[in-house]
């Protein structure tokens, strides 16, 4: 075996690092230092092989807490060409094409640069689906914040959502939806998942392996800088004040690089496939992973790289930071021997800048070369297949072994003041204050825009359109994560039926607390297990995902926070419905039971300051008969309209349903006041034209109340049993409409 050189003067010894335990720094426990040392290479790691491990068995690369949990995720289905595992899934939606979508976190670079952190977060998913051979249509974030109270609180969420929208805007991907929420558990820990999609031809399907000894290994895209070095560990510590001024550890994006590394890609996956053996995103980890995965997803074969090749935009750059850096914008390729020179000619011609770094080798080795000499020397297997994995202990939360059985009951006085009250509340209320910002229409296929239940994306030249929608409430989760992590799924579920598709798969982030805690590894357990049975009783399988644990600042975690990012399939135009009141005259109905959902809820939240309770009863076969009422209606086309019924409850939804196109109603039911806020789930507010009353109510049976009529006035009047709303729509809308905005300026 070649000796591996020592590193350079201002780097740690080997005997160093063994004794100084400089290796905790980075994110690897003594055990893992003693396999790397023992196991894995027989002698002491030198510092750049340290850091090839501290990236690559980090959770964010290896899931090594949550791989165990991961496989009792439903994956299967008969029309999922690629599941977890890759860059992104693959689901076959006829005509030869593909559904492509995934979702991933960016939560602690956020916490410490909000523009950057969220700008590269987008960046990243953008990678992951066009090195699948897929072109990007849409993208969604999924946000979670504390209640901002200071001037620094509005930066902070400004800066996020301006991030999102100046890396989407600019690269021409529309942001069509997503969800924002707001609640003092994620207060210095917020959450930013963005999920995108894309649409491919499945016989132009790419993965991310290096195979073929003599194959040629070229980087593509921006040069490497020091930004985001060791990104990949930095994402995987527990989060407290100390990390706060870690900015090195966060990337720098260019959506107009970006841009042109995009087209360059798509043009050499789809006009020169028979070069390409591989293709993969330097997302985290950056360099080390993606060419280690590739290595080790091939099977057989070894690799070795040149570090001098690498273009770097700054002097002096070690082995250690040219592989841990995440500098944005650089794709992976592997090549087949003899068309180097074709490829290169296409990314010059693209703009883009391309050079070999390195080759496919014999044997399973994984070698680094620096100003001439070997660097590293590792198995490849060790860095990327075969990273330690954990069976952590679960134990139940205290908070849930002594929750109580009894549902919260809201105090009203005045049904009218606590409707306009709940509309102020800041998860309530419109959030176009965040996403006015983004560009929904570039691309000129949006058909549903942010504002109801699901985006809708059409698919050009035929007559079928997507649905997506990203959803979770972690309030339901704390008080019971496998029940509430069933009502992530359903309630993505609805909002894709609600929009006249059928629920196709699920992607995920998994937002979780610290794992070596059993009673937040029992969160994430049970959350994983409940969005399971959810799945597979939608028949809507997880085929790609993210995990991001250790959401905690100074021990204190987030709220189990599993966001579900579905996909659905609208089959013909005339089916998307869209939630607003379209026409007086139209009869108005509620779909499903209601219950007294009262724990975990809205007005739970705003009469209480907080939360409390078991949750309340939720039945998965249910809610899936009364989804499929509602598809049979919209295929019938008999709804003008249809709205999910979730956060505030029936009268939220109602209100809702009239700001549109600024109709009123004039309804009565046999619930009380205080029913009218349950977030009892499995239910639909809708809109019938009156014509077609009489095959609707056969159609729906029992599980449907009528409640009264649209109307022209422009005033809402819902009559409970016990008391009634009264209020003009304009003066609801205004009230909705407004709060976000005005809390941030």
């Amino acid at each position: 075996m070649n000796k591996v050189a020592q590193p350079i003067q201002t780097e740690a010894t080997p005997e160093q690092i063994r004794d100084q335990k400089s290796y905790l720094s980075m994110g690897l426990t003594d055990y893992e230092y003693g396999l790397i040392k023992d196991n894995v290479l027989h002698r002491l790691p030198n510092y750049t092989e340290v850091g090839l491990f501290s990236g690559m068995w980090s959770e964010h690369c290896s899931y090594k807490n949550s791989k165990p949990v991961l496989k009792k995720f439903f994956t299967k289905g008969q029309h999922v060409v690629k599941g977890p595992g890759e860059g992104a899934g693959i689901i076959d939606i006829g005509d030869n094409q593909g559904v492509v979508f995934k979702a991933e976190s960016h939560n602690h670079p956020s916490a410490v640069e909000p523009f950057q952190g969220a700008t590269t977060g987008v960046g990243g998913i953008l990678r992951d689906i066009f090195s699948m051979g897929a072109r990007p249509i849409a993208s969604l974030d999924s946000l979670r914040f504390a209640t901002p109270k200071t001037d620094r609180d509005n930066y902070f969420i400004q800066q996020i959502v301006a991030g999102i929208s100046a890396y989407g805007n600019c690269i021409g991907v529309p942001t069509v939806g997503g969800d924002t929420a707001f609640d003092d558990a994620y207060e210095h820990n917020p959450l930013v998942n963005v999920m995108c999609v894309g649409l491919m031809d499945l016989d132009k399907i790419e993965v991310g392996a290096a195979a073929g000894v003599g194959n040629s290994i070229i980087y593509v895209g921006a040069k490497t800088g020091r930004d985001g070095i060791n990104g990949a560990s930095f994402a995987s510590f527990q989060f407290d004040s100390d990390h706060e001024s870690q900015r090195s550890a966060v990337q720098v994006g260019d959506p107009f690089t970006e841009k042109l590394v995009m087209e360059a890609c798509l043009d050499v996956i789809n006009n020169h496939s028979e070069a390409l053996v591989g293709i993969q995103d330097m997302g985290a980890a950056g360099l080390v992973s993606s060419s280690a995965e590739m290595g080790s997803k091939a099977g057989g074969n070894g690799m070795v790289l040149d570090l001098d090749l690498v273009p770097q935009r700054e002097a002096g750059m070690s082995a250690f930071e040219l592989m841990l850096s995440e500098s944005q914008e650089r794709m992976l390729l592997c090549v087949r021997a003899g068309h180097e020179d074709d490829l290169l000619k296409v990314f010059a011609d693209h703009g883009v800048d391309a050079v070999v770094i390195g080759h496919v080798t014999e044997g399973h080795q994984y070698q680094l070369l620096h100003h001439g000499e070997l660097v590293a020397d590792v198995p490849v297997d060790s860095l990327a297949s075969e990273a330690p994995v954990y069976h952590r202990q679960s134990a139940m939360p205290e908070h849930l072994k002594h929750a109580d059985n009894h549902q919260f009951q809201p105090q009203i006085t005045n049904p009218t003041e606590t409707l306009q009250e709940m509309l102020g509340q800041l998860t309530i209320a419109s959030k176009e204050a965040i996403y006015e910002t983004y560009d929904t229409q570039v691309q000129t296929n949006t058909v549903v825009a942010p504002g109801s239940d699901a985006a809708v994306v059409r698919i050009r030249h035929y007559d079928k359109a997507l649905a997506m929608t990203t959803d979770v409430n972690g309030r339901y989760l704390y008080l019971d994560p496998r029940i509430g992590g069933q009502m992530a799924v359903a309630e993505s579920a609805r909002n894709v039926v609600a929009s006249g598709a059928v629920p196709l798969g699920i992607t995920d982030c998994l937002n979780f607390g610290n794992p070596e805690k059993p009673d937040q590894f029992y969160e994430l357990d049970q959350a994983v297990m409940g969005m399971s049975e959810a799945c597979e009783k939608f028949a809507a399988p997880v085929i790609s995902g993210n995990v991001s644990l250790n959401n905690e600042y100074d021990n204190v975690p987030i709220y189990p926070t599993p966001m579900v990012g579905m996909v659905g399939l609208i089959k013909g135009l005339d089916h998307v419905t869209t939630q607003d009141f379209k026409q007086a005259g139209d009869l108005v109905y509620v779909v499903g039971k209601t219950g007294a959902g009262f724990n975990g809820s809205q007005i739970q939240k705003m009469q209480t300051g907080e939360i409390s309770g078991q949750l309340f009863d939720f039945d998965l076969d249910y809610e899936l008969k009364i989804q499929q009422l509602i598809t049979n209606a919209i295929q019938e086309k008999l709804l003008a309209s249809a709205h999910d019924i979730s956060e505030g409850g029936l009268i939220m939804a109602i209100a809702e349903s009239t700001f549109g196109n600024q109709l009123g109603v004039n309804l009565s039911s046999s619930l009380s006041v205080s029913q009218f806020f349950s977030e009892t789930q499995s239910r639909f507010l809708v809109s019938v034209p009156a014509e077609n009353q009489a095959k609707f109510e056969q159609m729906v049976g029992k599980e449907a109340e009528l409640l009264g009529a649209v109307t022209a006035d422009n005033h809402l009047f819902v009559q409970a049993t016990n008391g009634y709303f009264d209020v003009d729509v304009d003066k609801a809308f205004k009230i909705w409409k407004g709060a976000l905005s005005c809390r941030l300026k």
